[in-house]
Parts: structure tokens; C-alpha cells; sequence
């Protein structure tokens, strides 16, 4: 029997778009995903628009009060990856090492898994290709749940997808919306 959370969880996940697959490994006590996108920019501008311009590319509909410009990542050890509405707030990840241009590391766990007590490393990784950057969007999830974790993997590595792809799509854009 699935507990209400789990049943959630996939509930809210499930209207995510479409992403590439990209499960590294699915157990019953945790998952781990990966996705990569490539973009037309050096590794420091998408890293800037990761942490400086996170409410114009992540999508609304995947925030608390559904609106990505009340986020903010303060890329620094012990930063917040927040979303602030007033009195409304909530701190969905912790930042735990950033090296700007290559890798901007959190801890914590996205959306209903931060309800069900699950916890993660998420990391952004960037690197130079081909004249633009390799963004890798990296995600091990573990934590107690009665739950079977590995049936979550599918669901959150399609958010997962949706989140590199709203990044990557701006950054192809250009920040002034212009195509690149």
C-alpha cells in the first residue's frame, strides 16, 4: 500500500514535461539521476544565470506560491536556495560548496521529497565543450520513507529534466531573450 505522501509526491511530479532518462540507479532506499544539457555559453555565464537569474528560467509551476521570481540561491557555503513570498517562505536547499564556473553544490530535498523527510545532493556541474558548456544536473536522493524510493526516480528525474531545460533554454536565448 502506498502512503499518502508517496501518493502525492507522484500526483504533483507527474505534470512535469517530458525529459531524457537519465537514472543512474533506482533502490528502494534512494535514487540517483543525471542530466545534461549542452549551451552556447562559457561555463562562468551559465553559471551566473544559475545563481543570479534562477527566478527567470526555473519554471513557476514548480515553485511553492507559483512564481520563480520570489527564488533566490546564495551561492556561498551555508547559502540559501529560497523562495521568499513575505511571510510565506520556504528554504528548499543548502548550499554547500560552490566553485563558481564549475560546480554549485546543495543539500537538501526539492519540493514533496523535503516533506517526506528525504534529503539529497543535488550538484550543477559545468563544463567547457565544444565552445559552450556541458551542464550536468546531478541528484542522489536517500532518506527513510515505507515507501519504494526507486518508483520516484522516473517522476523527479523528469522535474529534474525540466529544470536543467528551463536553464538551458534561457541561456540559449540569451538573457535579453534574445536567440543566440
Amino acid at each position: 500500500m502506498t502512503s499518502l505522501p508517496a501518493t502525492l509526491l507522484l500526483a504533483v511530479l507527474c505534470v512535469a514535461a517530458p525529459a531524457q532518462a537519465a537514472i543512474k540507479d533506482a533502490q528502494p532506499d534512494g535514487f540517483t539521476l543525471e542530466n545534461s544539457e549542452w549551451v552556447p555559453v562559457a561555463p562562468q555565464a551559465a553559471y551566473t544565470a544559475l545563481v543570479k537569474e534562477v527566478g527567470r528560467w526555473w519554471p513557476a509551476d514548480h515553485t511553492w506560491w507559483g512564481d520563480a521570481s520570489k527564488l533566490v540561491i546564495t551561492d556561498k557555503a551555508g547559502g540559501c536556495f529560497c523562495e521568499i513570498n513575505g511571510a510565506q517562505q520556504a528554504w528548499h536547499m543548502t548550499v554547500t560548496f560552490t566553485d563558481p564556473g564549475k560546480l554549485l553544490r546543495m543539500t537538501g530535498g526539492l519540493g514533496p521529497l523535503q516533506g517526506m523527510g528525504l534529503h539529497g545532493a543535488l550538484e550543477w556541474r559545468f563544463v567547457e565543450e565544444n565552445g559552450g558548456t556541458r551542464i550536468t544536473l546531478w541528484y542522489r536522493v536517500g532518506g527513510y520513507t515505507p515507501d519504494d524510493m526507486s518508483k520516484f526516480a522516473p517522476v523527479v528525474d523528469k522535474v529534474q529534466g525540466l529544470q536543467l531545460g528551463g536553464l538551458a533554454t534561457f541561456l540559449r536565448k540569451g538573457t535579453d531573450g534574445a536567440p543566440r
